[in-house]
């Protein structure tokens, strides 16, 4: 450690500390524009300039490491007279237009430039222009001749998105931010560059001219797409979501989010709400009252049970629904003496689990690995969140090897890290692929191998890596979780975990995963699992927030399966599944209603609603308990979405936040013979693309415009949205 004094104080930094970092550790502020406590230090805009007592003149508190008996002052004379000067340097071509600029009012540039800047300028010469550019449907650089120079974008690209998308070009008053040969911006995390710019030049698309920001009221929530459970505010004007952005949790997304989560908020104001229920009649969408459309629902459930009996009901729930949703769906379902419940709808194998499937570790650990396995992931587009964080440790050194499709995996540089090795192979080969690693493991450690595969040089290698290290995890992702030896390839992991010393857990596939598991909306012993409800045979179907032609591994095929039976119920914030359904109930998006959702790591994250329901739309939870109460079902007398998630939580500690310990396994049930493949060949799992998980990001305009949307039947909603806006605004 090493110690200095900073305006009279004394402040012990670790060597190697710059003067910055003292100060942000004594709590003092020294105005910056180009330094980021998550980027590395480049030293461009030198408005961090501090006394440096012997120092001839005034020094980068950013780039200027900490010694011993430092002397600092950063309200000397000599340190204000710097930064003021800097200052006006920034100001002699910025355009200085606040009150049209979309970022006036949260802007850095603007803020310092009251306490730092002067009331008129000595310059008179022609500010320079720099010519807009197009870099997508998200990131607006209509004014770049707002830039000034800081890098905080290009720096994003390459050390936290992976992908150096912008870059400056040309030198002195010429230099700008540019894609350089008129790219598009397509990395999935590029909203963080919009929050990270100090001033106008890059600002947010669809967000662009629709409010002021202190017109905007902000409101904590959680991320409902992937299993992150990145936090979030959304800021809200008129009862309207106008715009998301990161709040800051070290623990879960530090301070960036995914796009999914940024833009998504866009299907929550689209024209496919639904706003009222609806019953089908005569072929025909008729609109009713809610109590018409309950009572026609319960009275529909009780004849068919009498007629079919219960085992002819089922519920196939998504896991992106809140936890309170879930369980009231489940005791639905378990109260009318139905044990079919799902909410695996793109899995293929379902086996019992011994326990709740989880990452195997925490997410901030992630970060700090040093050696990963990845299989069946499309890592960047399935978790961007965790790619990032497994993208800092490659930087740090960590060996990175990875197993997946061609899809997944199209090439090296598809995650946009280093990685030590690559495995190129369909989902029918995965589990080869492991028992091959496995033989290499047991050759290493001279055990007995779990199958008779023959280890290969590649595989040693790997084998090698895996062996040292002392932080490792071997991570399952969404596809590995969906193939049908999906039990095979965790068995094998298990193995390779326990020979190497590494975890092993599941990416997790959504918002509320664990969560759904954790409340058991999952088929009885008697049970239907998802894939043979999609199949048909069922009577009465409940479909909870999901669209199985988009959710399920049935694909359209899902449809034959509902068509057949009596009555199909859809709850969804959006006009689906119309084809099939005789009942849509309007419940409220994660936006419009109190809930919670569980991450991959266990953490329990509980939200309030941002704005009130939609029309007649009403919270999930509460069409849930209704519908208990007029089947005449026990257990339904709550009052608030709170008392259903204290119901959960039922003999757990009134301040735990995760999940208990002794619910999160990733054990098997039974043995699984890992010597053999499967008998039938595993069919390659279905991919849902990074922009058509779920409901929201499918009705998204702006993302099913990007490159990774472009091509699916739903970016035709983007095209026709930014149509009417230029129709509009012309």
């Amino acid at each position: 450690m090493v110690e200095i004094e900073l305006d009279g104080k004394k402040v012990e930094v670790a060597e190697g500390s710059m003067v910055m970092h003292a100060a942000d550790k004594a709590g003092t502020y020294i105005p910056h524009f180009c330094y980021h406590k998550k980027l590395s230090i480049a030293a461009n805009c030198r408005m961090c300039l501090v006394d440096i007592e012997k120092a001839p003149k005034a020094m980068p508190a950013c780039a200027t490491p900490v010694t011993q008996g430092m002397i600092v002052r950063t309200q000397s004379e000599k340190a204000i007279k710097a930064q003021k000067s800097v200052m006006e340097f920034l100001l002699i071509n910025h355009p200085l237009d606040c009150p049209i600029c979309d970022q006036g009012g949260e802007c850095q540039l603007q803020d310092l430039a009251v306490g730092y800047g002067g009331s008129s300028s000595r310059y008179e010469e022609e500010k320079r222009v720099v010519f807009h550019k197009d870099v997508g449907p998200l990131i607006s650089m209509e004014e770049m001749s707002r830039c000034i120079h800081c890098t905080r974008c290009v720096r994003f690209g390459q050390e936290v998105a992976g992908i150096m998308e912008l870059g400056m070009v040309n030198r002195g008053e010429h230099s700008e931010i540019t894609t350089v040969v008129g790219d598009t911006v397509d990395s999935e995390l590029s909203g963080n560059m919009i929050d990270i710019c100090p001033v106008g030049a890059l600002t947010s698309k669809p967000f662009r001219y629709s409010a002021r920001t202190w017109e905007l009221s902000r409101r904590k929530s959680v991320s409902p797409h992937d299993s992150t459970g990145a936090n979030l505010i959304v800021q809200v004007k008129s009862n309207q979501v106008m715009r998301v952005v990161p709040l800051e949790n070290e623990d879960v997304n530090e301070c960036w989010i995914a796009d999914r989560d940024r833009f998504s908020y866009e299907a929550l104001n689209g024209d496919d709400r639904l706003t009222q229920p609806m019953l089908k009649q005569g072929g025909q969408w008729q609109v009713v009252d809610w109590q018409t459309a309950l009572e026609y629902v319960a009275n529909g459930l009780r004849q068919i049970k009498a007629d079919h009996g219960a085992a002819s009901i089922g519920a196939l729930v998504s896991p992106h629904s809140t936890v309170e949703e879930l369980a009231l769906a489940t005791a639905l379902m378990r109260g009318l003496g139905s044990e079919n419940i799902d909410h695996r709808l793109r899995h293929a194998d379902f086996t019992r689990s011994a326990g709740v499937r989880w990452l195997g570790t925490s997410i901030a650990s992630l970060s700090q690995l040093q050696r990963v396995l990845v299989v069946g992931s499309n890592l960047r587009k399935d978790h961007p969140l965790f790619a990032q964080r497994i993208r800092q440790a490659a930087r740090k050194g960590a060996a990175v090897h990875a197993i997946a499709n061609q899809a997944q995996l199209a090439s090296r540089d598809a995650w946009a890290m280093p990685l030590a090795s690559m495995q190129t192979a369909e989902a029918a080969g995965w589990g080869d692929a492991l028992a091959v690693l496995a033989a290499a493991v047991a050759a290493e450690k001279g055990v007995s191998a779990p199958s008779h595969a023959e280890p290969t040089d590649a595989a040693r290698a790997t084998a090698k890596s895996l062996m040292g290290g002392e932080r490792k995890a071997i991570l399952l992702g969404n596809a590995a979780a969906h193939a049908a030896d999906a039990s095979r390839l965790l068995a094998l992991a298990q193995w390779i975990g326990e020979q190497t010393g590494a975890s092993v857990g599941y990416l997790t596939e959504a918002a509320n995963t664990v969560g759904a598991q954790w409340v058991g909306a999952l088929p009885g012993a008697q049970g239907l699992d998802a894939g043979r409800m999609l199949a048909g045979g069922l009577q009465a179907v409940l479909l909870l927030n999901n669209e199985p032609e988009f959710d399920s591994a049935a694909g359209a095929k899902a449809a034959q399966g509902l068509d057949g039976a009596q009555m199909v119920v859809t709850l969804s914030p959006f006009k689906a599944n119309l084809a099939f359904s005789d009942v849509l109930l309007p419940i409220s998006p994660f936006s419009e209603t109190p809930g919670t959702f569980v991450n991959a790591e266990g953490r329990i994250q509980s939200f309030h609603a941002v704005v009130k329901p939609r029309g007649e739309a009403r919270p999930g939870w509460k069409v849930l308990r209704v519908l208990g109460n007029l089947l005449g079902l026990t257990g339904f007398d709550f009052e608030t979405s709170q008392d259903v998630l204290a119901h959960v939580r039922s003999g757990l500690d009134g301040v735990a936040t995760h999940v208990p310990a002794d619910r999160l396994s990733n054990a098997l049930v039974g043995p699984v013979d890992l010597a053999a493949p499967p008998a039938a060949p595993a069919a390659e799992p279905v991919a849902a693309s990074i922009y058509q998980l779920d409901g929201l990001v499918r009705r998204a305009p702006s993302l099913q415009l990007t490159a990774d949307g472009r091509g699916s039947a739903h970016a035709v909603r983007g095209v026709a949205y930014y149509q009417a806006i230029d129709e509009v605004t012309a």
